[in-house]
């Protein structure tokens, strides 16, 4: 066996045999193709505050340009929605950022772009890891522990100047029960993965990411033709549940979670027979689907 990184935060090249370093040559060859696809950079740091804060730092000095990876080891200061903290053992997950930059699509279709990638992140999983994944509107990856629905990862999207967009995705891997940072956090590990290793993860979920990017760019951003709408509906495990959604101001919304319109927004039907798209907010799952 040959070691993929000359050291860990201990100095010892052999200390963390069970979380082996991603092999950033072989990720860079199968994902960089010279003349095509959206992948023009991958780089991958030991450790950082947070990818997507250096991703987009970058973008604004011009130095990254569309399809730039970034991803790191272990983050110290990654971020969540609503600037939550999300932290996890080095190497025990996947921690990265991607720069897109879609001039073909309006920028008003612009906000499904985290949806995109909570689909593709979905379906890369389910690819490479052979478990199921299920979104939570509208940033979270949800696994079934125990038959217990938990959060195994999120996306935070971030404007890049004014025509960039940073996806930043973190996904628990191998985390153990006793390193979850709260009861209800998952891995996918501990929902019974068939494989944890995280370099075929990264490629099958950034080749997915690809795809469903081409795709929705293609159809110029319409959710509805390039299937985007559907397949995020098929996947949301919001849909059909009664929900509580807290919203900016102090207020909430309780009712069914029925659909997810054309402009990525979560319509509740409440218990007046109102329905309320929302657009932004956290989302509680009051029971059941």
């Amino acid at each position: 066996m040959t070691p993929r990184d000359a050291s860990d935060a201990n100095g010892s090249r052999w200390s963390a045999l069970d979380r082996p370093p991603l092999n950033a040559t072989a990720l860079r060859r199968a994902l960089l193709r010279e003349g095509g696809g959206l992948y023009r950079d991958l780089e991958i740091v030991q450790r950082t505050g947070s990818t997507n804060s250096d991703l987009v730092a970058r973008a604004a000095a011009g130095g990254a340009e569309e399809g730039a990876v970034l991803v790191a080891e272990e983050q110290t200061s990654g971020r969540g929605r609503l600037d939550r903290q999300w932290t996890a053992p080095p190497r025990s997950g996947l921690f990265f950022s991607v720069l897109l930059r879609p001039a073909e699509v309006p920028v008003a279709r612009w906000g499904w772009l985290p949806l995109l990638t909570g689909v593709a992140v979905a379906t890369g999983l389910a690819r490479g890891a052979g478990v199921d994944t299920a979104l939570k509107w509208p940033n979270d990856l949800l696994v079934t522990v125990g038959g217990e629905e938990r959060k195994a990862g999120g996306i935070l999207a971030e404007r890049a100047g004014e025509d960039g967009v940073v996806v930043g995705v973190g996904v628990n891997v191998t985390l153990r029960a006793d390193e979850l940072p709260v009861p209800r956090a998952g891995s996918l590990a501990l929902a019974g993965a068939a494989n944890t290793d995280r370099d075929p993860l990264l490629r099958a979920v950034l080749r997915s990411l690809e795809e469903w990017y081409d795709r929705w760019r293609s159809a110029g951003g319409d959710p509805a033709a390039s299937g985007l709408q559907e397949a995020y509906a098929a996947g949301c495990a919001t849909l059909g549940r009664e929900v509580r959604a807290e919203l900016p101001g102090d207020r909430s919304v309780v009712g069914e979670a029925v659909a997810v319109d054309g402009d990525g927004r979560l319509v509740i039907a409440t218990r007046e027979g109102v329905q309320e798209p929302v657009g932004a907010g956290d989302i509680v799952h009051l029971r059941p689907a």
